[in-house]
């Protein structure tokens, strides 16, 4: 899909047009090839810049080919249809051209353009290309903050779960999110890495503001790192300790049902040597020798109980 958006210098907005012109922001979200074709013939860009971008595990980069410089970014992606926020991470793409056409590609449909789109970031004007990569960059960074605070209510919740069961899918939903914490780190880690070398103004030219912009970037994805590795180490945490005592609660109920186990046998053994076919002496000829067998049947293995559970053994 290709959709064309570009800043209007009179009401300083950002409209669709249907034309690409200069100064224009070309969006392309899981494009087909002809339009890809279409917006090289127009921009000049080097196909291969926005093939590699079709690619879901893309890395970070920054680099520069022929009449643009692409800079690869990964994105928090919120998958659709699950009740629990379950992430993963995708590419996102930005090409800005020598002949100043600003192109975003990506393989999945990403929140993190939706507020450009709208009209509802502070100074954004789709002429100043520097500005609006290292705003996506920005919106990017807060972005996994927002995701990472979801991430923490998860957290929260199959903790308190967890408190009145102990199931396996209880615990495997734990690992669920520590698998989404990964791919935060992995991918915070990378952006970090582009950040730092756009600081440098070589692969792009920096205009005044730009550099605090990038500064608060590079603030909130470091925080955003931090973060997720303090929710990895507390989910370790939580999940070891849960491991723990569903380990223990099967060890308890194995250990009660051997003490049952025992304490039943007891009757069990009684009655089967009182049922043998041999002389029982005086106990036979008792009017009342059932009821004294089953007396003293139970009575032994309450006794045997009552030495189990001094032993803590039931």
């Amino acid at each position: 899909m290709l959709k064309i958006y570009k800043t209007s210098s009179v009401e300083k907005k950002l409209k669709k047009v249907k034309k690409m012109t200069a100064d224009c922001w070309l969006d392309l979200i899981m494009p087909t090839q002809d339009e890809i074709d279409k917006v090289v013939t127009k921009t000049g860009v080097d196909k291969d810049l926005i093939m590699k971008m079709l690619d879901d595990e893309e890395l970070p980069r920054v680099e520069q080919s022929g009449n643009g410089t692409l800079v690869v970014i990964d994105t928090p992606y919120l998958k659709e249809g699950e009740k629990d926020h379950k992430y993963k991470t995708y590419p996102l793409g930005i090409i800005i051209t020598n002949n100043n056409y600003f192109i975003t590609i990506s393989p999945k449909r990403t929140k993190v353009l939706n507020d450009f789109k709208r009209n509802l970031i502070k100074d954004f004007r789709t002429a100043k290309k520097t500005r609006f990569l290292i705003q996506i960059l920005l919106k990017t960074s807060s972005y996994y903050l927002k995701a990472l605070k979801d991430v923490n209510k998860d957290i929260a919740l199959k903790e308190e779960v967890l408190k009145k069961s102990t199931e396996n899918k209880d615990l495997i939903d734990l690992l669920e999110i520590e698998k989404t914490l990964v791919y935060f780190i992995t991918s915070l880690k990378a952006n970090d890495l582009v950040l730092e070398k756009l600081s440098k103004g070589v692969m792009l030219p920096l205009y005044e503001g730009d550099y605090d912009l990038l500064e608060d970037a590079m603030i909130e994805n470091k925080q955003a790192i931090e973060m997720s590795n303090i929710y990895k180490d507390i989910l370790s945490s939580i999940t070891d300790t849960y491991a723990t005592i569903v380990s223990n609660n099967l060890n308890i109920a194995m250990k009660f049902l051997a003490g049952i186990t025992i304490v039943l046998s007891v009757p069990t053994m009684i009655s089967s040597f009182l049922g043998m076919n041999v002389p029982l002496g005086q106990i036979s000829s008792q009017a009342n020798a059932f009821i004294l067998v089953i007396v003293l049947s139970f009575a032994t293995a309450l006794f045997i109980a009552y030495l189990l559970k001094r032993k803590n053994m039931l």
